[in-house]
């Protein structure tokens, strides 16, 4: 995958995520933002051996989430199913 199109996808993950973030958390966009970027679940998706542009971003939404409960965003339902 070239940069010019991972960079493209990332801000559409970026923008999407801290969205849901934002309106699930009720915090400011900056914050969301910060916290998603820190995040494994965002060290996972800038990875480009995962391949983990195939998921959705509620998919991403939901690893980040089961990582801010349970330590680990392979705790998310899309992760184990397979």
């Amino acid at each position: 995958m070239s940069t010019e199109i991972m960079t493209s996808m990332l801000i559409y993950y970026d923008s999407e995520i801290c969205r849901m973030i934002c309106d699930k958390y009720g915090i400011d966009h900056m914050s969301a933002l910060r916290r998603f970027l820190r995040s494994e679940t965002y060290k996972m998706l800038i990875d480009p051996d995962l391949e983990m542009w195939d998921f959705s971003p509620l998919a991403i939404f939901d690893m980040w989430e089961s990582e801010q409960i349970t330590g680990d965003p392979r705790n998310s339902l899309y992760i184990r199913r397979n």
